[in-house]
């Protein structure tokens, strides 16, 4: 009994120990439109191309664990695993239930989760993030694909964000951060404060340690580094879309620090090269993560080379030789260790073969019961759930199960069944965004009528415009809905009832950003009567090509 307890036991630590890795190559589906990595040596920016705002990477080893911002998605603060920088793969989330829950079991559009750091610390991974109306957060795991401890809160504050820790050689712990001028009432300043080293509270004054407003308004992101004697302080300043990206150093933590620009667009098409990440590897190298505001394709991720001379690091090309550089659009791969990594993208089809939802997926707010069901026959069964009782538009609804758009020109396509019992039920192919669009079967009359459906402004609450059906399906029979996304976030839905021939729907519909995020393609399934029960949608498979 005991040897068999041992060998369970042994077993389920070597199954922990290499979670990261299984789950990633479980999601190593290769992106069938867009792959960064050349195969010759090479790589193409973005390197993420999706929405994964307000990057932070750290590297443990050989491996490199990325975090962002998440804002009201849920499952939040997912994980990307890679150990070359350009091949990242989806390995897990922090969070399925946002905290505190009943606030976000309804959208919270641009709260939540801002901008985190992530960082390891004697054999453990932390992660601070700002919820930017409740305060500072720390949660941390011995596995970063999971399960991640309860946040704690770290300090109870309004309008502070984008915290960043720091372990000083001598034990002692700090955290940076900024301020949100729409919760604290300033903002273009940073500051330091003392932290218990196990890191879950603040000790004493909050200090203010750098003033941006003259030469760099705007300053926020802090990200808190130390070498060679000099405490680094890297943040983007200037605004997420035209800024640039900031270094201060000292040798005293709370300053005064210096200022430099180390990098903005210069002569290249990569507008505000913002926000991101210094990362060392094992051969010696370093390199910068950045984002880069695509507006309805969101914030896309950026690697860099950067090189550091008179102790202020370089980030991309420098022709002048000014100590400024600007963002490069292909260069050679960071050197590593072992065997070059194997192709791989964030997974984004999903044949909805298993017990679980792929992590690509997200929800507009914290998943409930009766909200969907994977058979384990190959399809996601959606339930038609109600909208809220002050429905306007789809901006309120939190059954939205949407994931990131993946590149600039791609399709995404679905087939799927419907079984509706009552009178207005709806289920759908949706791009989510200030402005939306979707393509819909909806219970009228006892037919199943197709139509295209547009809203704009949906943040300001106005109303939906369907236009008229295109056509009529049975119940159960599977239908296929496409939505073709084109240059600059132009959007055509069509549909097909043999999977071949596809119907174009519509106007053209032009895609736009959410509240802090690019624009989100994905399904919904509702009803507007608080019936006992209702239909469902069963999902066969969704594909991006």
């Amino acid at each position: 009994m005991v040897k068999s307890t041992r060998i369970l036991l042994l077993a389920a630590l070597a199954a922990a120990c290499c979670l990261p890795r299984l789950a990633a190559a479980q999601s190593s589906s290769l992106s069938k439109v867009w792959v960064p990595d050349l195969g010759n040596g090479t790589y193409k920016n973005p390197v993420l191309y999706a929405d994964y705002s307000d990057p932070d990477v750290v590297r443990v080893g050989n491996d490199y664990y990325l975090t962002s911002s998440s804002f009201n998605a849920v499952p939040g603060l997912q994980i990307l695993h890679s150990t070359d920088l350009v091949n990242w793969s989806i390995i897990g989330a922090v969070f399925t239930q946002q905290p505190p829950q009943a606030r976000y079991d309804v959208p919270q559009h641009g709260n939540g989760v801002w901008a985190p750091a992530i960082r390891y610390h004697k054999k453990e991974f932390y992660i601070y993030y700002p919820d930017p109306d409740l305060g500072i957060f720390m949660t941390k795991a011995k596995n970063p694909a999971g399960p991640w401890s309860v946040p704690v809160c770290v300090k109870e504050a309004k309008g502070w964000i984008d915290p960043c820790p720091l372990w000083d050689a001598d034990g002692q712990a700090y955290l940076a951060h900024g301020f949100a001028g729409s919760r604290a009432g300033f903002k273009s300043v940073l500051a330091v404060s003392r932290m218990s080293p196990d890191g879950t509270r603040l000790l004493g004054d909050d200090r203010l340690v750098f003033d941006g407003h003259e030469q760099h308004p705007t300053i926020e992101g802090p990200k808190f580094y130390k070498r060679n004697g000099y405490y680094y302080i890297m943040a983007p300043g200037g605004g997420v879309a035209t800024g640039w990206q900031v270094v201060l150093r000292s040798k005293n933590v709370f300053g005064p620090y210096e200022d430099r620009i180390v990098m903005d667009q210069g002569k290249t098409p990569i507008n505000g090269p913002h926000q991101g990440a210094w990362i060392d590897t094992p051969t010696g190298e370093d390199w910068f993560m950045h984002f880069q505001d695509q507006g309805p394709y969101g914030r896309v991720v950026h690697l860099q080379p950067m090189v550091w001379k008179n102790d202020w690091p370089v980030i991309g090309n420098d022709p002048d030789g000014d100590g400024k550089g600007e963002p490069v659009l292909t260069f050679r791969k960071p050197t590593g260790k072992g065997k070059p990594a194997a192709l791989a993208t964030p997974a984004t089809s999903d044949e909805f073969d298993g017990q679980q939802l792929g992590l690509q997926w997200q929800w507009h707010a914290n998943p409930q019961v009766g909200w969907f069901f994977s058979t384990g026959a190959g399809a996601l069964r959606l339930y038609s759930v109600p909208v809220p009782t002050d429905y306007k538009n789809f901006w309120q609804v939190p059954n939205l199960l949407l994931q990131k758009l993946p590149a600039e020109v791609f399709t995404a396509t679905t087939k799927l069944s419907f079984t509706p019992r009552f009178e207005g039920e709806k289920t759908g192919l949706i791009l989510m965004g200030l402005d939306y669009a979707y393509l819909s079967l909806t219970n009228k009359g006892g037919k199943l009528q197709l139509s295209q459906t547009t809203c704009q402004n949906a943040d300001k609450g106005s109303a939906e415009t369907t236009g008229a059906p295109v056509a009529e399906v049975a119940a159960k029979q599977p239908v296929y809905l496409r939505v073709a996304v084109g240059a600059g976030a132009k959007c055509q839905f069509s549909y097909s009832l043999d999977g071949q021939t596809y119907q174009p729907v519509g106007p053209a519909f032009q895609a736009r950003e959410g509240k802090w995020i690019g624009a989100k393609v994905g399904l919904f399934c509702t009803r507007a009567a608080k019936t006992n029960d209702a239909g469902a949608a069963d999902i066969d498979w969704f594909r991006i090509e």
